[in-house]
């Protein structure tokens, strides 16, 4: 399958949420000619028994783990969103962030989710890589394609309200900061924030800024 037709699965006429899906990774399935990869782990949702019409959640695993709980979360009726945004790097040569499984484990997903039948406004459950912030690089050589999530990347508080959603679940071991920041503005708008690493049932955070993030903010 070429990235257009993989992308497009994904994001199909009329759907609901798929504005935000990031084009990156559809790109190079053509540059890099990528293929499907053949471990795919089907995984059980042990954190939610159903489809709740007032929540999103944020799938915040690494990027293979995440594509996969995107999967078994559209089969209770939630669209996956990938939001990955991490760029390639040139064949031969190391990198900080693995985009490969990432682009390869998308066209086996899509091959599944082209078979599971979505609502149009069916609630999002956007799908990150928690590695996206590994800055690491063991060598100089090493090309970082790390990235960070800006709210822009994401809709607003108010657009979540005005569709009903209330409740954000983010899956995941820990809340990163990049994250964190537009939690942050999300709970000042209304929004409740769930947290849980993906097998026990979601508790909710009540997020607080230390003085390091007040400071970048300019608030004291």
């Amino acid at each position: 399958m070429i990235g257009k037709e993989v992308y497009k699965i994904y994001a199909p006429n009329g759907a609901k949420w798929v504005e935000w899906i990031r084009p990156v990774p559809f790109v190079a399935i053509d540059t890099y000619h990528r293929k499907p990869i053949v471990d795919w782990v089907e995984r059980k949702i042990m954190f939610l028994q159903q489809y709740q019409k007032d929540t999103a959640i944020i799938v915040d695993l690494p990027g293979k783990e995440s594509i996969e709980l995107g999967i078994s979360l559209a089969h209770i009726g939630y669209r996956p969103i990938p939001l990955f945004n991490g760029t390639d790097e040139q064949p031969g040569s190391q990198a900080t962030t693995n985009t490969y499984w990432i682009e390869s484990c998308l066209i086996n997903a899509s091959q599944k989710l082209k078979n599971i039948p979505l609502q149009h406004d069916a609630n999002p459950a956007f799908l990150l890589d928690s590695y996206r912030t590994n800055r690491y690089r063991a060598k100089e050589s090493f090309f970082d394609n790390s990235w960070d999530i800006y709210k822009q990347d994401v809709p607003s508080a108010e657009y979540f309200k005005q569709n009903g959603i209330t409740k954000i679940i983010v899956v995941g071991n820990a809340i990163q900061h990049d994250l964190k920041k537009i939690l942050f503005k999300w709970q000042e708008k209304g929004l409740t924030i769930y947290l849980t690493e993906g097998y026990t049932s979601p508790k909710r955070v009540v997020l607080q800024k230390n003085i390091k993030e007040r400071l970048e903010k300019e608030e004291i």
